[in-house]
């Protein structure tokens, strides 16, 4: 995980404001939200492995990221760029379960927190630039 200095750090807004001007440079909310806190992610590569993050905490209201509308505001924490990688091909070890199948989809990275090319650091302030740009 590599930290980056961001304009955006400790900036109060709506998080419907947040999540729309992100929106239009392929940020998601990321599926590890919560009611109190959350994450804006963006992928820097095709495979999806490099991200673009950007934390958020709730401050006041309530947050519920599936709906169209919330009347929650953010604060928004310092943005870093992180690397999983996954292993590639099948699961050997992998259970059939039906039940499990419906949960859990998915391969545990091998290291969520694998080293950070510097491309991808230059690629991710870049981006970054844009957004605060975007968001004055």
């Amino acid at each position: 995980m590599i930290p980056l200095q961001s304009g955006l750090v400790n900036r109060e807004e709506a998080f419907d404001q947040v999540r729309e001007a992100l929106h239009r440079f392929e940020f998601a909310l990321g599926g590890n939200w919560d009611y109190d806190h959350g994450y804006f992610d963006r992928y820097l590569d095709e495979a999806h492995k490099v991200w673009l993050r950007i934390p958020f905490q709730v401050t006041h209201g309530a947050l519920d990221g599936d709906t169209e509308a919330t009347d929650a505001i953010i604060r928004l924490g310092e943005p870093f760029v992180l690397k999983h990688l996954y292993n590639e091909g099948l699961d050997r070890e992998a259970q059939v379960n039906t039940l499990g199948a419906l949960v859990n989809q998915f391969q545990e990275p091998v290291d969520k927190d694998a080293a950070v090319e510097d491309k991808w650091v230059q690629q991710a302030k870049r981006l970054l630039t844009e957004v605060e740009h975007s968001m004055k």
